[in-house]
């Protein structure tokens, strides 16, 4: 029978698994807030100028 306590003593997570959330969460990605905020900056100093 398999002792779940013992196998989960052996459990280590991949490092495959941990570069793959490192790369996920370190990008800088822009989101719609980002694009509007970007759209009016652009259309006040088109006004301006």
């Amino acid at each position: 029978m398999i002792d779940f306590e013992e196998e989960l003593k052996k459990f280590h997570p991949s490092l495959e698994i941990e570069e793959a959330e490192d790369a996920i969460y370190n990008q800088d990605l822009t989101d719609l807030a980002d694009l509007l905020v970007k759209m009016v900056k652009e259309s006040q100093t088109q006004e301006e100028g």
